[in-house]
C-alpha cells in the first residue's frame, strides 16, 4: 500500500511530499525544507518508514532544501536533475530515470522552463504527479530568472504533463491560496496561462507582463541549494536538538522524554504532575520529586516555575501533560518535554514511585 502525505511549510508556502511503500518501509521525500526536517523525521519515525531518498523538483529560490540535513540524520540519498548543476548530489537524474522506494517508483520527466533543472515526477501507475514549480494550480512558476524561458515552459507542460492521463492528480511545489491538488483535465481546461486555447505567444506575453519582485531569500537559497542544502559554518545549529536530555520530537510538535531517560535526569529537572489531587495519591502513585500542579491551575502557577531549569510534565497517560507542555511553551518556557506514556508507562517499566499499589 502507498503511504502518502502532503506537508506544508507555511513560511514559504512550499509543499513537501512523503511517499512510502508500506510493505518494505522505504520512503522518499519530495522537496523537503531545511526548517521542517525535525517535523519530517518525526513523521517518518511515527509511520515506521525509512527514508531512502530526497528528491528535488528544481533548485529553489524561496527556501533552503532539507536534503543535506536529512542525509546527515537518516542516511538518505540526495537526488535531483543533472541539469541543475548542483554539487553534493548522490544521484543526478536524466529524463526518464526512475527513483525507487520499495516496490514503487517515480519516473523523472524533464520539464525545464522555470529553471533548466526542473523535473516533474510521475508515480508508477500515473495516478499522481509532482510538478514542482513547472505547473501550479491554475498557474505556473515564473520564467524571468534562473535560466527561465516561457517558450520552454509552455512546451514542457503541454508535452510532458498535459500528456498524462486526464484523471492524473497533480501536486504542485507551492500554493499561496490554500489549494492542495488539481488534475491534468482541470489544468488543460482551466489554467489561465497554459490551458484552453492558449498558445506559446499568448503564454509568453502573459509571463512577460507579470513584473514580479525577486523572492526575498533568493540570495541565500540559491547558493545553498546548489550545495544541496549543506550549510556553511554552524548554520545547522538553527535546528539543533535540545542538549539537556535525550528527547524525541513528535509530528504533533512536542518534545517527549522516555521514562528511562527521565529516570536518569530526575535530579536535574522540574517534574510537574498535572493530574487531579486525588490521582496524585491513587493506585498509580507519583514519581519521586514530582510537584502537583493540576492542569486547571497551571496557568495561574506559571510564575512559581523556574524558567531557568528544564521542565517535564506528567499525567496518567501523557495526554493532559501534552497540553500542559504546550501551555508552558506558550508562556515562554524553552526547555519543556512531556513524559511519553505518562504514569502508565512509568509503572509498566518498573520505575520507582511514591505510594501506589502493585
Amino acid at each position: 500500500m502507498l503511504v502518502f502525505r502532503q506537508l506544508l511549510d507555511a513560511a514559504s508556502s512550499t509543499y513537501t511530499y512523503l511517499l512510502g511503500d508500506s510493505a518494505s518501509g522505504e520512503a522518499v521525500l519530495i522537496d523537503p525544507v531545511f526548517e521542517q526536517v525535525r517535523r519530517d523525521t518525526a513523521l517518518l519515525r511515527e509511520l515506521g518508514l525509512r527514508l531512502v531518498a530526497t528528491v528535488e523538483t528544481h533548485v529553489h529560490a524561496d527556501h533552503v532544501t532539507g536534503a543535506w540535513l536529512l542525509k546527515d540524520r537518516c542516511g538518505s540519498r540526495i537526488v535531483l536533475s543533472a541539469a541543475a548543476r548542483a554539487t553534493g548530489a548522490d544521484v543526478q537524474l536524466h529524463d526518464g530515470d526512475t527513483v525507487h522506494f520499495g516496490c514503487r517508483h517515480l519516473q523523472a520527466r524533464a520539464t525545464p522552463g522555470h529553471t533548466d533543472g526542473c523535473m516533474s515526477f510521475v508515480l508508477d501507475d500515473q495516478g499522481m504527479a509532482f510538478t514542482g514549480d513547472s505547473l501550479l494550480i491554475r498557474g505556473c512558476g515564473r520564467t524571468d530568472f534562473q535560466q527561465g524561458s516561457a517558450v520552454r515552459l509552455y512546451r514542457s507542460v503541454h508535452e510532458r504533463i498535459f500528456s498524462l492521463p486526464a484523471a492524473c492528480l497533480l501536486y504542485p511545489g507551492h500554493d499561496y491560496k490554500g489549494q492542495t491538488v488539481t488534475s491534468v483535465a482541470e489544468e488543460r481546461r482551466f489554467n489561465p496561462r497554459l490551458g484552453g486555447d492558449s498558445n506559446e505567444s499568448d503564454f509568453a506575453g502573459y509571463m512577460d507582463a507579470l513584473g514580479l519582485p525577486h523572492p526575498k531569500l533568493i540570495a541565500i537559497a540559491v547558493p545553498a541549494n546548489l550545495r544541496c542544502g549543506r550549510p556553511e559554518g554552524d548554520a545547522a545549529s538553527a535546528i539543533a536538538d535540545p542538549d539537556w536530555a535525550l528527547l524525541n520530537y513528535t509530528f504533533g510538535g512536542l518534545w517527549e522524554i522516555e521514562p528511562t531517560a527521565l529516570q536518569e535526569r530526575l535530579a536535574e529537572v522540574q517534574l510537574l504532575d498535572v493530574r487531579e489531587r486525588s490521582e496524585f495519591t491513587d493506585a498509580l502513585g507519583h514519581i519521586p520529586g514530582a510537584v502537583l500542579v493540576p492542569l486547571a491551575e497551571l496557568s495561574a502557577s506559571v510564575g512559581q516555575i523556574d524558567a531557568a531549569r528544564p521542565v517535564v510534565t506528567v499525567c496518567r497517560s501523557g495526554t493532559r501533560s501534552a497540553q500542559a507542555a504546550v501551555l508552558l511553551q506558550r508562556a515562554g518556557f524553552a526547555r519543556v518535554a512531556n513524559l511519553a506514556g505518562g504514569m502508565l508507562r512509568w509503572r509498566t517499566e518498573g520505575l520507582a514511585v511514591v505510594g501506589g499499589t502493585e
